[in-house]
């Protein structure tokens, strides 16, 4: 069932406030057969977004549109700036456009999309009314006219994301995004444009075409017709004087011109006058036609044919093809995917990419002090210096470089840099492990240690050969030869690897087992070392020996069978 509402509804913005207004969702059919707003791409609590897949297809697969090409006219801009107020007297144009008095009677109030006065947010996510025009072209074509209002950008319950994908995606659905600014055209409106529509370009196929259409600046409450004269023309020449790409600008100033340029196959202004004191300030207002501002009521009666006359408005292309309704349904489903998934980076704020910047800066400034004096004390051919005093090094070097990070004035707060003074905590004691290694490289008795074990171990069992031979011993003797011809061969192994640089693997392992034997004060830790390194490594020495590996498998086997 619809449910009833009375509300006040957005600029001055007022509607339907004595007349039924209804919710309309996909669950639910038109209460009794008015046309309405449908909402189609919801902003959920937690600022992910949906698309009411089945309420967009009964607008767009309905049987008289469906395969016709489709005009989509879209209104953006920051919230409370009258964005559906505008829409609404483009929907009486389009009902009564046959007619010279579309604006109405001066005593009706002005219904439509929902819109009110005050400083709260009215219109959330993208909502389109649910009657598609049919309008006869020039050429003698018949093409849908689809009417979009969309959320304000920057109220107090969006982030930036949210933001960025409504204006984003309401740019690539469109063909004519009417951009909606207070008073005039600022430096930070156009970096806003640049960011929002680069969000929409990373969304679309890359082509070598102007990826938007039409991007109309609809300047409201201009104040200066003495400089620049209501309507089209002075909105043009103003645009072109704010647009205007010099050589003495800074090259960020001319980046976001260039940036627009780029994206848009067409750029125009209008400059439209206040409404009136009754608008802004009447609580009561319902958009009665006699409550606004002569001035308005007129450059009103030239902006809106402008944009929807049959000669102005332009058919949807995407990457130079005709777009019917039906197609602009499934291009309306690949891009909110995008935006649903993480394929895209996410818009940051200002201040949140300078502390970003900052904070990254102060780690690396931190960072290079920590290797400049650490090469000081240990790199390049600075002579072996002792484990423990490396160590005490590293600790007054590392506290130095923390210190300098904590020095750095930096944005985003105490909070927001701890993280960033753990990444460096972090990058400093991996570095130091490489020191570790390069110190130790340096030391000749590190260095010879792997050869020092395996000539001990040959000489001690040459001597215990030599003696249990000669006692008669002769069990323990064999084992002693065995052990010493296997080490010898380890030995001219471990000389080979570092002379050809091949096996490094195998001579690895040599390492470890030569360490176990250097460093472990116990026999029995010795032995679990060397057991250990063993089994974890004996692939290698299937790999170095094959033929031992093929003749014990086939040993295994043989037993199997028997």
């Amino acid at each position: 069932m619809a449910k009833h509402r009375k509300e006040r509804d957005s600029w001055g913005e007022w509607s339907l406030s004595d007349k039924n207004v209804y919710d309309w969702s996909s669950e639910e059919e038109e209460p009794d057969g008015r046309a309405r707003p449908v909402q189609v791409l919801l902003v959920k609590d937690d600022h992910t977004f949906e698309l009411d897949e089945a309420a967009l297809s009964r607008i767009l697969l309905a049987e008289e549109v469906r395969d016709r090409q489709v005009v989509a006219i879209s209104v953006a801009g920051a919230f409370r700036k009258g964005k559906s107020f505008l829409m609404d007297f483009m929907l009486r144009y389009m009902y009564k456009q046959a007619s010279d008095g579309w604006l109405g009677d001066s005593e009706e109030p002005l219904t439509g999309f929902s819109w009110r006065g005050g400083s709260e947010r009215e219109t959330t996510g993208i909502q389109i009314w649910s009657e598609v025009f049919l309008v006869d072209k020039p050429d003698g074509r018949k093409v849908a006219v689809l009417l979009m209002d969309t959320q304000g950008t920057f109220d107090s319950q969006s982030t930036l994301r949210d933001s960025a994908t409504v204006f984003a995606l309401s740019t690539m659905i469109s063909s004519m995004q009417v951009y909606n600014i207070s008073q005039n055209v600022q430096e930070d409106d156009l970096q806003h444009l640049q960011l929002f529509t680069e969000y929409g370009r990373l969304a679309m196929e890359e082509t070598f075409l102007k990826p938007f259409q039409s991007m109309i600046f609809l300047v409201r409450d201009w104040s200066f017709p003495y400089e620049f004269p209501y309507g089209q023309e002075g909105g043009m020449k103003f645009l072109e004087k704010r647009l205007k790409i010099s050589e003495n600008q800074h090259e960020e100033l001319q980046n976001v011109r260039k940036h627009i340029h780029s994206c848009f196959t067409n750029i125009s202004c209008f400059l439209m006058p206040h409404p009136g004191l009754k608008v802004a300030t009447n609580p009561h207002f319902d958009g009665r036609i006699k409550e606004i501002d002569g001035d308005f009521l007129n450059n009103l009666k030239v902006l809106v044919p402008w944009l929807l006359s049959p000669r102005s408005i332009d058919v949807k292309e995407i990457n130079g093809s005709e777009i019917t309704c039906r197609g602009l349904l499934e291009y309306f489903k690949a891009y909110i995917k995008i935006y649903q998934g993480e394929e895209l980076p996410h818009p940051k704020s200002m201040l949140q990419a300078t502390a970003e910047a900052n904070n990254l800066a102060a780690v690396a400034a931190a960072r290079d002090l920590y290797n400049k004096k650490m090469e000081e004390v240990c790199g390049g051919d600075r002579p072996f210096l002792a484990p423990s005093e490396l160590q005490a090094r590293h600790s007054a070097i590392r506290e130095e470089a923390l210190q300098v990070f904590r020095g750095v004035k930096k944005m985003g707060g105490e909070e927001f840099s701890r993280r960033y003074l753990q990444q460096l905590e972090g990058e400093i004691d991996e570095v130091f492990v490489q020191y570790i290694k390069h110190n130790d490289s340096k030391n000749i008795f590190h260095a010879a240690r792997t050869p020092a074990t395996l000539f001990v171990v040959i000489f001690v069992m040459y001597v215990a050969a030599g003696i249990t031979g000669f006692v008669g011993v002769d069990i323990i003797a064999s084992l002693c030869n065995m052990i010493l011809g296997l080490a010898l061969i380890t030995l001219c192994t471990w000389a080979y690897i570092r002379y050809s640089g091949e096996y490094r693997e195998l001579g690895a392992v040599i390492d470890q087992v030569a360490g176990a034997l250097w460093d472990q004060g116990s026999t029995n830790e010795a032995l679990y070392k060397l057991y250990n390194v063993a089994a974890n490594h004996r692939h290698l020495y299937h790999h170095a020996f094959p033929g031992p590996q093929v003749e014990e498998e086939a040993e295994e086997e043989d037993k199997k069978r028997d």
